[in-house]
């Protein structure tokens, strides 16, 4: 029989400046140039974000300054390490385990951009062993937060006597553009914070089951979501029809993939989602078909923590693990624009 992967423990970590959205809202009406922009109009994007706290590595009146991709990427390495650190050593010291307990390294991130990749530093930061090896992963976006689990869980499978350190790094905050006075960017303003998050898989041991991972890439949608490079760092790009794909197509694939392993909806009593913002948790309720106020986990998370992008679900999990019970459903929406999901069993 083979062996199922479980998560033997989870731990999260963000930065240490806190930023209200109140204090967000009046920074934003004074940076973006009204006369150039539709932050007058949009400015109910911020009221309506489901969010009062986020956090960020860098305070909020750094971003009173024009800074370019030089800096924000510099930022990005320095942070991003300190981070990931602080979340495996706190999920290293919950399992019991050492530094080299660890036999391999996967490490996600898609707000920067790290050669050597993080999980190089990261081995170097921690004494990791020499011998551990690693698995970078660059460009999945919200989804990478699954589908970087689920790659945990595939190498852990194939090595069942091995424990994989997974990584998740965000730092959306630093994609902001003070320059870029688009629809996009006001929103990713209302929307984005910063944070990571570790966790330890391994076929040995105790915890819920990785029982079954996929993913769902819908055709001719690349331009849904994603970044572009310009000279001052990232450009967000955000298709307004999110939502309505979310509802119109979101539940097929689920559906489809739940059957390739012998499930069904019905078989699911738990729905943790990637939340992304409070029109797409509407959304994800609506395509599930579950009561408005469902997904209670990711409105918490949204609302103290904002999107923070692919560590968003490891937040999301953590809440969920020992309150809520039962056969669980993740899945987190990323560029491609593509769809992850993952199978959690109660261990």
């Amino acid at each position: 029989m083979t062996p199922r992967p479980r998560l033997l423990g989870l731990a999260t970590a963000v930065p240490p400046y806190r930023l209200d959205q109140s204090d967000v809202i009046a920074r934003a009406e004074r940076l973006f140039d009204r006369d150039a922009s539709e932050i007058d109009r949009m400015m109910g994007v911020y009221d309506n974000a489901g969010i009062e706290s986020r956090y960020s590595c860098v305070p909020l009146e750094w971003y009173e300054q024009p800074h370019g991709w030089q800096e924000k990427n510099r930022l990005f390495l320095t942070h991003a390490v300190d981070l990931l650190e602080s979340a495996a050593r706190r999920v290293l010291d919950e399992t019991g385990l050492g530094v080299a307990d660890i036999d391999g390294i996967v490490a996600v991130s898609t707000t920067g951009i790290a050669t050597p990749s993080l999980d190089a530093l990261v081995m170097e930061r921690m004494g990791l062993r020499r011998d551990a090896w690693r698995l970078p992963v660059f460009g999945l976006g919200c989804a990478g937060g699954v589908l970087g689990l689920a790659r945990a869980a595939a190498l852990a499978q194939a090595a069942p006597r091995q424990r994989i350190l997974y990584l998740v790094v965000e730092l959306c905050t630093l994609t902001f553009r003070r320059s870029d006075q688009s629809k996009s960017n006001i929103i990713a303003t209302a929307l984005f914070g910063d944070g990571a998050a570790a966790a330890v898989i391994g076929c040995e041991g105790g915890g819920p089951e990785l029982a079954a991972w996929g993913e769902h890439c819908w055709p001719r949608s690349l331009d849904v979501m994603g970044w572009q490079v310009a000279d001052d760092g990232l450009r967000v790009i955000f298709s307004r029809n999110i939502p309505a794909l979310v509802r119109s197509d979101l539940r097929t694939a689920a559906e489809a993939f739940l059957a390739r392993h012998g499930l069904r909806l019905a078989d699911i009593t738990a729905f943790l989602c990637h939340p992304g913002g409070a029109k797409v948790i509407a959304a994800l309720e609506e395509a599930f078909g579950l009561t408005p106020g469902t997904m209670r986990e990711g409105r918490e998370v949204l609302r103290a923590f904002g999107n923070m992008s692919a560590a968003t679900i490891m937040f999301v999990l953590q809440r969920a693990l020992g309150a809520v019970a039962g056969r669980k459903l993740l899945s987190a929406l990323g560029p491609g624009f593509t769809a992850g999901f993952l199978v959690l069993e109660a261990g």
